[in-house]
């Protein structure tokens, strides 16, 4: 255990330094916690408040382990760490916590669908295109049978609106199928409002939920968040509650959701 010498406490390592690294800087601060930071340069975000900052690749499996081993247990700032790289610190005996196994999801949209359709979670229709022998002929029959426009997502390195296509017919997906981009495709949704919940899950399965939340998009990107999400009814509130613990619980996630 890699505990701070001076406190005696555990030292929770993050790998990439981002806004949601530097935001976990207060709470550990409150909590006695030290944390440590996997930085790619020492101008990131958590970098400029985190003392215990490391300059390093996420990418880089030596980076990762030499990171590591200052670390008590190591966590996530995004989802791009390769999922071998997690599978192979678990293996050398490091507490990763959400583990690759879970973290997959969160890294490939086309199995986070499938994976939530076997839950019967409720999802959007959508068809892999990814593993379609005939990718046109796939696309044209999932929009004969749900309707067009339809919405493409990158199955991978999408964020923020980025690798998200509304299109119109085949046609209008033409260039974005010859370009070889991982897809998969879901009906357009029509929405009257986004509303989110973070929940909590530990190693030993206790769960916790924050309040169901209501988000204000633009161009793709949340920027406001409603605390919590006006005039919402108990029913659906307490159906968004169910539907993040079964998610929680089946993916065996630790830590926030």
């Amino acid at each position: 255990m890699a505990v701070d010498a001076r406190t005696g406490l555990p030292v929770v390592g993050i790998v990439g330094a981002g806004q949601l690294a530097r935001m976990c800087q207060p709470p550990a601060i409150e909590l006695g916690l030290t944390l440590r930071v996997l930085a790619a340069a020492p101008d990131e975000s958590a970098a400029l408040v985190i003392p215990d900052s490391v300059i390093g690749d996420h990418d880089d499996l030596d980076d990762l382990r030499r990171f590591a081993a200052g670390c008590d247990v190591v966590t996530w700032d995004h989802e791009h760490v390769p999922g071998s790289h997690i599978a192979t610190l678990a293996a050398e005996g490091v507490a990763v916590r959400p583990h690759a196994a879970a973290l997959r999801f969160a890294q490939d949209k086309g199995d986070m669908r499938r994976r939530l359709t076997e839950l019967e979670v409720p999802c959007p229709e959508w068809v892999d295109l990814e593993h379609a022998d005939d990718v046109k002929g796939a696309l044209l029959a999932f929009g004969a049978r749900v309707g067009w426009p339809l919405v493409l997502k990158a199955s991978r390195h999408g964020y923020d609106g980025k690798g998200v296509w509304m299109v119109d017919d085949l046609d209008d997906a033409a260039d974005l199928l010859a370009s070889g981009t991982a897809l998969l495709a879901e009906e357009l949704v029509p929405l009257a409002r986004e509303l989110a919940i973070d929940v909590a899950r530990n190693p030993a399965g206790q769960f916790a939920a924050w309040p169901v939340v209501e988000t204000v998009q633009r161009d793709g990107i949340c920027v406001e968040v409603l605390v919590p999400a006006p005039s919402l009814d108990t029913a659906l509130e307490s159906e968004a509650r169910s539907i993040a613990r079964t998610i929680a619980e089946a993916l065996d996630v630790t830590g926030v959701l």
